[in-house]
């Protein structure tokens, strides 16, 4: 990641005491308590020890922490929820600005409409918005951050029938590398607006999100499990399934070992099965008669979707992905799956070098695929599939085992992809990599960079550098 902005990897003497007395919030140093829990990301492979983490405690804290690193030439890293793929959200030597501080909400149930500052976790949103009975699309697990799933798209659960998370931004309120504060929106900045949908950390810090909200309260959500010797006919079901069922039917395609808990039978326990997580904003009744054809024709060893709340759906995943573990990642999007794909995606998903390792297939075809390619910065409005595989453990001694596992069904699976990736699950992967992900958008993601940050001071991000 390169730029014209020659920042220091190191902080100079009189920055950290200069910073502390213009910040509400803290300023941690590798000295103080709490400095090593501050630093730490969601992702324990990502080992980096920042010269300042910078808690911002306001909107002030982080207009001082950019106008401060930019006079001493700090290079800077921001960090949300902390999920990020790569540790983006930490920096070897430079300023942290840590956003955890800012995760006020404030629902409006009338406008179906949610305000939400860049520190907070998408659980935090669901507990202001579900006694609303209202929910705005998000991730898989939500301990993950708005601000990082936002800005690189946001699909998940309500993808089918609410688009991505980006397609139900209003606005956001954005801290520019000179210091401004800007809100950006269809009538104001408007070109600013289209690339933080889907452009990733590169035009600023977003300090607050207004957001489109659903009516979604009880779902019918949780669990289908099939053995390895079904996946195929499993994989190639749910696939003529989504394809076609309402959308108000969502989920995933998973290979998974089946974890060690409630409600997995103890027979099940640790083995690797193929797998569909189900979320249904309907009635019990009506998913039933939906996934009835599809569940008689490949039966599966477990079918224990139930009705639940969203808020426990989104956060089912939780316990069983703390912070902490080690995670590899790579991620393609594809099209329809053929037979040959379908074979292959078995082959290797059978191979789960661990328990927690798994790979996701999620399904992008309703809402999200009625946006044009070119109405946002992420552009994968006709991929029917984006594919995440992450090898995890909680031992570090296995990096080089989850890596291997990881790179090698990446490379078997990538020749059927459509040559990009979802920005939030890439690691650091190169130039070549990010300008295949964004394709014909990138030649205009890299003149607004010229318009909003000229000198790439917001670089530490899968970079878009400015245009020439």
């Amino acid at each position: 990641m390169t730029g014209r902005y020659q920042a220091r990897a190191k902080i100079p003497g009189g920055f950290v005491d200069a910073l502390r007395a213009t910040l509400r919030g803290q300023v941690l140093t590798r000295e103080d308590p709490g400095y090593d829990a501050a630093r730490a990301v969601y992702n324990a492979m990502i080992q980096r020890r920042p010269g300042a983490i910078a808690q911002v405690a306001d909107i002030a804290d982080v207009i001082a922490c950019v106008k401060a690193a930019r006079a001493a030439d700090v290079l800077i890293a921001v960090r949300g929820g902390g999920h990020n793929a790569g540790g983006l959200g930490v920096i070897e030597g430079g300023l942290v600005v840590d956003l955890r501080g800012l995760r006020g909400i404030r629902v409006d149930p009338r406008a179906r409409t949610v305000r939400v500052e860049g520190g907070a976790t998408w659980g935090d949103v669901d507990h202001a918005t579900h006694p609303f009975g209202l929910a705005t699309p998000c991730g898989f697990i939500s301990t993950t951050g708005v601000g990082g799933l936002s800005l690189g798209g946001g699909s998940g659960y309500l993808t089918r029938s609410g688009g991505l998370t980006i397609d139900n931004l209003i606005s956001a309120d954005v801290v520019l590398a000179d210091g401004r504060l800007v809100t950006a929106g269809a009538d104001e900045h408007s070109d600013l607006f289209w690339a933080l949908r889907g452009g990733g950390g590169n035009f600023g810090i977003v300090t607050s999100f207004l957001f489109r909200a659903h009516p979604v309260s009880t779902v019918v959500g949780g669990p289908t499990l099939w053995a390895i010797e079904q996946a195929e006919d499993a994989l190639r079901g749910f696939q003529e399934l989504i394809e076609r069922a309402p959308e108000e039917l969502g989920g995933f395609f998973a290979f998974i070992a089946v974890p060690p808990v409630p409600p997995f039978p103890e027979a099940l326990h640790g083995r690797k099965v193929a797998s569909v997580v189900w979320c249904y904003n309907g009635r019990q009744e009506a998913f039933d008669r939906i996934v009835k054809p599809f569940i008689s024709a490949v039966p599966p060893l477990l079918h224990a979707p139930h009705a639940l709340p969203f808020p426990a759906l989104q956060s089912f995943f939780d316990p069983l992905y703390p912070a902490g573990l080690q995670w590899y990642w790579r991620s393609d999007f594809m099209g329809k799956f053929s037979d040959e794909v379908i074979r292959e995606q078995v082959r290797h998903g059978a191979t789960l070098p661990t328990g927690h390792s798994t790979v996701h297939l999620y399904p992008l075809n309703g809402a999200a695929a009625r946006v044009g390619a070119g109405d946002t910065a992420y552009r994968h409005r006709d991929a029917f599939w984006s594919q995440v595989i992450v090898g995890v453990d909680p031992d570090p001694g296995n990096a080089d085992t989850l890596r291997d596992w990881t790179v090698g069904y990446y490379e078997a699976l990538h020749r059927f992809s459509t040559g990009a990736a979802y920005v939030n699950f890439m690691m650091e992967e190169g130039v070549d990599r990010i300008r295949a992900t964004y394709g014909a958008n990138y030649d205009r993601l890299a003149q607004i960079k010229r318009q909003y940050d000229p000198d790439n001071f917001f670089r530490v991000n899968q970079n878009v550098p400015p245009a020439a």
